[in-house]
């Protein structure tokens, strides 16, 4: 099949490569979000789709928004018989959805019907989920709610962050997409409607959501700082200034002195925080304005005082 790819950032670009490795299929234009500034210069760098694209020498589309009609007339003319589609970015209007024959179909990293939105794999890591995986499904005008073509399942380990887990679903969900538009070409694979029980909703995670509380249990303490790593990224307050908390472990071993939620207690290799259960360790943390460091050299250069604590 005459394809076009929609997808955004490194997370889409396995699937962008699979399909342009693939035989029986031809990638013949890519649509991406517009560049957006990054780094310290804020200058306008083109998404990691964009740049892929670019070395293969495939023709990028970036519609500021994917109604523009300048966009359409040119996904008209290209005429793609079907447009997968990883991580895009934006909401794709009925006009989009009518032009290829075999309409966009959208790997999207949870086991439909769970985890619909934006941030199924942060969602499935909070939530102490211990199965999660891919789906990819034909996409209507409703919130990943078309129906299913193929599925695959992946552990969560109890040391993933959520960084970790859309990696490994990044690279198996590619196969799961190639076999998926194999399927559609040959007529072998059916959507399936989606059940109607069991439908969760993932929204973006913000930055107030990724605050800890260090009253909570350790379980969900950790789970938080798991979940939101690498973004938003979980974060506390010290001496008044933000704390990027990267990663921690549960110290279920730690009990002198006991702690309260909050509190700190350091030796000359580790630093645990109590919460509202048994302590956790922190392993690496990012104070404002500054690079990612190992929480003992943070705590060294800080020199905590007694009393001082975690949290407002």
């Amino acid at each position: 099949m005459r394809l076009v790819f929609a997808g955004t950032p490194e997370v889409a670009v396995p699937a962008l490569d699979a399909l342009i490795a693939s035989d029986r299929h031809e990638v013949v234009a890519v649509v991406t979000r517009p560049d957006a500034p990054a780094g310290r210069g804020r200058k306008l760098v083109a998404s990691p789709v964009a740049e892929r694209a670019q070395e293969a020498g495939i023709e990028v589309l970036k519609p500021v928004k994917p109604r523009d009609e300048d966009f359409l007339a040119r996904l008209r003319e290209i005429a793609p018989d079907c447009c997968p589609v990883v991580a895009y970015g934006a909401l794709l209007p009925k006009s989009a959805l009518d032009i290829p024959a075999k309409g966009w179909v959208n790997l999207h990293f949870s086991l439909l019907p769970a985890w619909r939105g934006a941030a199924p794999v942060q969602h499935a890591v909070l939530a102490g989920d211990e199965v999660t995986g891919a789906s990819t499904f034909q996409i209507e005008t409703g919130l990943d709610s078309g129906p299913v073509f193929g599925v695959l399942t992946e552990q969560v380990r109890p040391t993933d962050t959520s960084g970790d887990l859309l990696t490994r679903l990044a690279f198996a969900g590619s196969g799961l997409l190639v076999a998926t538009m194999d399927g559609i070409e040959d007529g072998t694979l059916q959507a399936v409607p989606q059940p109607a029980e069991g439908v969760t909703l993932a929204p973006k995670i913000e930055v107030e959501d990724a605050k800890v509380d260090w009253a909570a249990p350790a379980l969900r303490v950790d789970r938080v700082i798991r979940g939101c790593a690498p973004a938003p990224g979980a974060w506390t307050v010290f001496r008044g200034e933000r704390l990027k908390l990267m990663s921690a472990v549960l110290a279920a071993g730690h009990t002198e002195p006991a702690l309260a939620p909050g509190d700190l207690a350091v030796t000359k290799k580790a630093v645990y925080v109590g919460t509202g259960s048994h302590p956790v360790e922190l392993v690496w943390v990012q104070p404002q304005g500054k690079k990612p460091m190992k929480a003992a050299d943070w705590a060294r250069g800080v020199r905590i005082e007694a009393g001082e604590r975690l949290g407002d």
